[in-house]
């Protein structure tokens, strides 16, 4: 569903993605994550199109994200970390906005839109405007906007910004129901107890480059591995947190990347 092949993406001399190589299959929820300044927002950007790979391809659904951008904006739904409104637009008529930006027919937008309201609990509101929403609330609507049109990959980019913890519930049931559909979902938080939670893989991203890919528990494993060779002890053993395992291998100046195909 998503494929960056041999992706580098520089500003000037600088590089804030190198080779980054990743096949995310239909159906996964993936996490990506790193500290501030990794690379994870440039990846985001070339995922859903607002930024052009200085080198490589990126793919959704088959479709190059420079070669074929509708065909592959068609397959793709997208949360930014700041939601953006037209503050003059009610949430039902942005969401109309939405549905016709995508094309879609009259009668089935109506139905999506009913369900997305439904699903986000956003009757309330739905017919205020937005310039009087929260954060959360228009968080909230910003998900609905990008499930509108039915896609088959979710790019979220730290989705639980302003949500309270009962919409933060909504949207973690919504993901898992979703990707058991067969959505693929492709995250990036800061939030390492949802990733722990939530995600089927996770990547880390530290300056540009993609130091680790697998399952929690293979990062531990790793991090067990290396202790061994070391002759140092592991604290906490196989119940190490993804927050000690994360800090652990982000903390080291020099993070050796996986090569491409790396479990």
């Amino acid at each position: 569903m998503i494929e960056f092949d041999s992706v580098t993406r520089t500003y000037g001399a600088k590089v804030a993605v190198s080779e980054l190589s990743l096949s995310i299959p239909r159906g996964e929820l993936f996490a990506l994550l790193g500290p501030n300044g990794a690379g994870k927002t440039t990846t985001i950007k070339m995922l859903v199109g607002l930024l052009r790979p200085s080198r490589g391809a990126v793919r959704v659904s088959g479709h190059d994200l420079v070669g074929d951008p509708r065909s592959a904006h068609l397959h793709i739904g997208y949360v930014p970390d700041e939601p953006c409104l037209y503050d003059k637009l009610t949430g039902r008529e942005f969401l109309w906005f939405i549905a016709d930006m995508f094309g879609m027919p009259r009668d089935r937008a109506e139905q999506r839109i009913a369900a997305e309201i439904e699903h986000f609990e956003l009757g309330e509101f739905a017919d205020d405007l937005a310039e009087s929403y929260s954060l959360g609330m228009r968080q909230r609507l910003v998900f609905a906007s990008s499930l509108l049109h039915d896609p088959d990959v979710l790019v979220l980019d730290e989705p639980m910004v302003g949500l309270d913890p009962r919409s933060v519930r909504i949207v973690k049931d919504l993901l898992r129901e979703r990707s058991r559909a067969g959505m693929t979902v492709f995250m990036s938080t800061h939030t390492l107890a949802m990733a722990e939670e939530m995600a089927d893989r996770i990547g880390i991203m530290v300056r540009g480059r993609l130091t680790f890919l697998g399952t929690v528990a293979d990062l531990r494993a790793r991090s067990l591995g290396a202790h061994a060779a070391s002759g140092g002890q592991e604290v906490g053993g196989q119940q190490s947190s993804l927050e000690q395992l994360y800090l652990e291998l982000t903390s080291g100046a020099d993070a050796t990347p996986v090569g491409k195909g790396s479990p």
